[in-house]
């Protein structure tokens, strides 16, 4: 069953799960793309902290700023009207202070006009998903491959495949749709896992390298798009090769502008 929401929400994403219905995700940064991509008919745009890496250059998302995620996410939010628009509260804007994750997230909906926020940990962070929720603020959990914990982990190899992380990523999953988070995603882990997790809550679980047997995917636009060429994980289709397309345009660009047959007779004023 495929519903045509004029609007998606949270209970939206819910109501697909429910139904059977796989959910759509990808990100983007920008008023321009997040336009097209809204129009296609994507069901969740996620303004994440990739940000820091695919707009900014930098080797983690650790830098980006909660001032530069509104900037991201406000730009966004003017391009969209269906899609549901979650932004990732960066790194050292939540994590071991509750009120200070409450006070960034209430900054980013006031600042940016998203919709929730996404939050990346189980446990660990609780208490600033309590406070967030206690406040009307929409969250998305996000476990397994935790980005924003890189210097933790020391790499970004497919996580819980030992049994003990494993149980943790179970109960943490269970914990956070307790506390009322809406969906999950889940990053980089064994299929099996996934299918698992998702099976045992009754809140969306969306993959990134987790397998086909949750109830979405999601992928950096930019990738998919094949814009970026040197990231090449197993779990990434590249749908075009924008890299190759805007290369060679730019090429014919500067061919025509040294050949001096740009602009034309027809692309002048007289």
């Amino acid at each position: 069953m495929i519903n045509q929401y004029k609007k998606i929400t949270t209970n939206s994403i819910k109501e697909m799960k429910i139904n059977g219905e796989k959910i759509s995700m990808l990100t983007a940064y920008d008023y321009t793309l997040a336009k097209i991509i809204d129009q296609a008919g994507i069901e969740i745009i996620l303004v994440g902290d990739s940000a820091s890496n695919v707009m900014a250059g930098h080797e983690t998302t650790l830098p980006i700023t909660l001032d530069q995620m509104i900037y991201h996410a406000s730009s966004v939010v003017r391009g969209v009207n269906r899609a549901l628009v979650v932004v990732d509260l960066p790194f050292g804007s939540y994590q071991g202070n509750s009120k200070e994750a409450l006070s960034s997230a209430i900054k980013i909906m006031k600042n940016s006009g998203g919709h929730s926020v996404k939050l990346e940990g189980g446990s660990e962070i609780i208490d600033s998903i309590n406070r967030i929720l206690t406040a009307g603020i929409p969250v998305m959990g996000h476990l397994g491959l935790t980005p924003q914990s890189i210097y933790k982990f020391g790499t970004y190899s497919v996580r819980a495949k030992e049994t003990s992380e494993a149980e943790k990523l179970i109960s943490d999953a269970k914990i956070l749709e307790e506390a009322g988070c809406f969906a999950i995603v889940l990053e980089k882990i064994p299929s099996e896992l996934a299918k698992q997790v998702a099976e045992s809550v009754q809140i969306p679980i969306i993959g990134i390298g987790a397998g086909p047997d949750v109830d979405g995917q999601v992928l950096v636009l930019h990738d998919m798009l094949g814009m970026t060429h040197e990231f090449n994980p197993r779990f990434l289709r590249r749908y075009l090769n924008l890299y190759q397309d805007i290369n060679s345009g730019v090429k014919q660009y500067i061919n025509d502008v040294k050949n001096k047959d740009f602009p034309n007779s027809e692309e002048q004023y007289r």
